[in-house]
């Protein structure tokens, strides 16, 4: 079949004799129309081109855990899943990230003399709040009535979901993905699921792999179940949806609770590999990678596990079949945040908690594959 394919720096138009489509970029985004390369029909695909564009973005995020000045104020800790309240109008006067799980050892190697922080857990006062990789750590003595049980769950009492566990009778364990932490003042508006648990992970994993230089990661549960494994590709990958949307326009599912009318069209996105560990499947590849000291462990409710890998599952339909496995691994993009442009100068925390906007302009060229798959067109810049 015949077709004519028309690129100008806005918008790529194909015409056939079926008819014409045309897709026009957000102003953020821009074409190099001499960059194309690499046209050519797959079949079960479509079109393959492959382009060069820039992206400029205006806004990125900043923890305003970094900013003294903000530090102080009163903070919300809401379940994310209904917005009930769990810890109200707490002062954090101490926000810290905690060392690695094997601090302990490595403390031994460095001392000369006996350890002096053996057996002293690490543990917040009142006005504390320390960072996991994936968890924070509360003191919550002054807000119960009585004293928990240790590794007992903390599940919300409204929607009945798991939010974290007791470390000990003042210390709580609550999941990232469970928990959105706020100033008082704002006032909560419920984020979609799927977008909130891509976001909390997808960042969790650029920190990570900024500061240990870790790149593939083991998704397990409370009991240490491994659910997936995560192969991270990509930290510069931009998801383009079309501006006009058409009746033959597919979007992306991972985004599909995001796309009002008020949301940007673009996103910027991790592009990972990953492998399903349900049912007995892949069971010794995820031998091999829990005893392998390169790859990290990340804990989350069962629940949640689930939810990412039905997440990951759904980026990966929407490939075409050609870009969906590589190596033996499925192929996804995760969403990073799908409110605002971001870059990636990133903290641990979503847009909703924490952050403020600021004004920085970002230039620069990433390389587009283009695929044009039944009048459906998806752009992925690596």
């Amino acid at each position: 079949m015949p077709m004519d394919v028309t690129v100008t720096p806005s918008s790529i138009r194909l015409i056939t004799p079926e008819g014409c489509t045309e897709v026009w970029l957000p102003a953020e985004v821009r074409l190099a129309p001499s960059s194309c390369r690499g046209l050519q029909y797959i079949a079960g695909d479509g079109l393959h081109l492959r382009l060069q564009a820039q992206a400029e973005f205006s806004t990125k995020l900043i923890s305003v855990f970094n900013q003294s000045s903000q530090a102080q104020e009163c903070c919300t800790f809401y379940c994310q899943s209904c917005g009930e309240v769990i810890i109200r109008d707490r002062k954090l006067l101490r926000v810290l990230p905690l060392p690695s799980e094997n601090w302990g050892a490595l403390v031994e190697e460095w001392c000369c003399h006996p350890n002096p922080f053996a057996n002293k857990p690490l543990h917040p006062q009142e006005n504390d709040c320390f960072i996991g990789d994936s968890f924070f750590l509360v003191n919550l003595r002054s807000n119960l009535w009585q004293e928990p049980k240790a590794n007992t769950k903390v599940i919300c009492k409204r929607c009945k979901v798991v939010l974290g566990e007791t470390v000990s009778s003042e210390t709580t364990k609550f999941y990232m993905t469970e928990v959105i932490i706020q100033p008082s003042e704002r006032s909560f508006s419920i984020i979609p699921r799927s977008q909130f648990v891509q976001s909390v992970v997808a960042q969790c994993l650029v920190e990570l792999s900024s500061a240990k230089s870790t790149f593939r990661y083991t998704i397990q549960d409370q009991n240490g179940k491994v659910y997936i494994l995560i192969w991270l590709l990509n930290l510069d990958s931009l998801v383009v949806e079309s501006l006009r949307s058409s009746k033959h326009t597919t979007k992306f599912p991972l985004f599909e609770d995001t796309l009002k009318s008020d949301s940007s069209p673009a996103w910027n996105a991790v592009k990972v590999l990953y492998q399903p560990c349900i049912k007995s499947r892949n069971e010794k590849l995820a031998s091999l990678w829990e005893s392998d000291i390169s790859v990290h462990s990340l804990t989350l409710p069962s629940a949640t596990c689930l939810e990412l890998l039905l997440i990951l599952s759904r980026s990966n339909a929407m490939l075409p079949p050609s870009l969906r496995q590589m190596n033996s691994f499925q192929v996804s993009n995760g969403s990073i945040c799908t409110v605002c442009f971001l870059s990636f100068t990133l903290t641990l925390f979503n847009k909703s908690c924490f952050s403020q906007e600021v004004d920085s302009p970002r230039k620069h060229m990433l390389p587009m594959v283009v695929v044009i798959r039944m009048h459906a067109l998806h752009c992925l810049f690596k």
